[in-house]
């Protein structure tokens, strides 16, 4: 995911249907009036800019307090499962600072303000492995750590891509993986793609890739 994607103004080959369960992932404050078991005493922002985080003081029930640091609802992201004509599963190797490491990954990045999904998936497969895609299918979408974060994952399957000329920020350390369809599930099965939301956008592929005969 990018703090700062660049934007191309790639179009959509066609309107992206959204998946049913898209709408429940509500993106912004709850709504008013409903209930909740905790009550907000304090708050305070620890940090600013795109990824920001408060840090709370809650009455959890009567008499038990407790501070708890979150990053609140609103950010968004796309993560794409690219799939090549052939059967093709284009991953990517990254490099991530936090755990001084390469991990393999999809193709994934922050949804700028209120932009598209659709528009931002097309991007994002654009900037990060030069593709494009002829059919889009939307995947259930979830929060990847609801424990201390607000932010929305909206998974996609990208399919009939061809690929071209990747454009990753200059920040960004990024190699093109492309293997069968069924080497990526060995990979996925024998716990060789240790990012989650990636690993769970290829698990709720699996049954749509499958129905199509992929897999």
């Amino acid at each position: 995911m990018r703090a700062d994607p660049v934007r191309d103004n790639a179009p959509m080959p066609a309107p992206l249907t959204p998946h049913p369960n898209w709408p429940s992932l509500r993106e912004d404050a709850p709504s008013p009036g409903e209930p909740s078991p905790w009550k907000t005493l304090s708050t305070r922002q620890l940090v600013g800019g795109v990824r920001t985080v408060y840090e709370d003081r809650v009455e959890v029930r009567p008499g038990v307090e407790a501070t708890y640091q979150y990053r609140p609802r609103g950010p968004r992201a796309v993560f794409v499962l690219p799939v090549t004509a052939a059967g093709e599963a284009v991953l990517i190797r990254q490099y991530r600072y936090p755990l001084r490491a390469t991990i393999t990954e999809i193709v994934a990045g922050g949804v700028e303000g209120d932009e598209d999904l659709g528009a931002a998936a097309a991007r994002e497969l654009r900037e990060e492995v030069g593709g494009t895609a002829a059919e889009w299918v939307a995947l259930p979408g979830f929060y990847p750590q609801p424990s201390i974060s607000g932010v929305v994952f909206y998974p996609l399957l990208a399919l009939g891509v061809t690929l071209g000329e990747a454009r990753p920020e200059a920040t960004e350390t990024i190699e093109r993986v492309v293997v069968p369809l069924a080497e990526a599930y060995r990979r996925l099965e024998a716990g060789e793609i240790q990012d989650g939301p990636s690993s769970l956008t290829l698990w709720q592929a699996r049954g749509e890739l499958t129905r199509r005969g992929w897999l």
